[in-house]
């Protein structure tokens, strides 16, 4: 049998309990768990994973999908994918973000990256209260990826004209083997 591969997402009220469930289900399915996401996001917990199992178990997973739902109450949803790429041709990098929270932040940041055709691999973020004021503050964490084509300076540029419009503080740092 050939291995396939889905992402399996899944958000519902928060409770204990939901991380057995959702594992189990896909355990029982015949699946492993290769890569995941998880959070607790205002009052509902999400799960993001990436799953992989023969492809008459994936392709059964559908037919299980209601009964699943009603017992776990969960919203789930099932997207066959394939195995991920190789990045090798392509630069790792961490961007990061702190400021004062503000509307469009995330948006900005995207629109940046888009324009230089960069791919987010990963992306985080959170608003919390500074330590002594309180006031919103707003944290973003990317790893990203420069191909061969993308100009490091004036990706720089770009970012440091949003930096200084906007008054956040970015650093993008290439991810160095071993150090992340």
């Amino acid at each position: 049998m050939s291995k396939a591969f889905a992402v399996i997402s899944a958000i519902g009220t928060d409770r204990v309990g939901i991380v057995d469930e959702i594992s189990g289900f896909v355990t029982d399915s015949g699946g492993n768990v290769e890569e995941s996401k998880m959070a607790v996001l205002g009052g509902d917990f999400s799960v993001m994973m990436l799953v992989s199992m023969d492809s008459k178990s994936l392709e059964a997973l559908p037919a299980r999908i209601k009964e699943v739902e009603s017992k776990l109450g969960l919203k789930i949803g099932i997207t066959p994918t394939g195995q991920a790429a190789s990045r090798a041709d392509g630069r790792p990098y961490k961007l990061e973000t702190v400021s004062l929270d503000g509307r469009g932040i995330l948006h900005a940041v995207g629109a940046i990256l888009h324009r230089h055709g960069i791919n987010i691999e990963q992306l985080e973020t959170s608003t919390e209260g500074a330590p002594l004021t309180g006031a919103p503050l707003f944290s973003l964490k990317a790893s990203i990826i420069l191909g061969p084509g993308i100009h490091v300076a004036a990706l720089r540029r770009e970012l440091e004209e949003l930096e200084e419009a906007r008054e956040l503080d970015i650093s993008l740092s290439p991810i160095l083997p071993g150090r992340e």
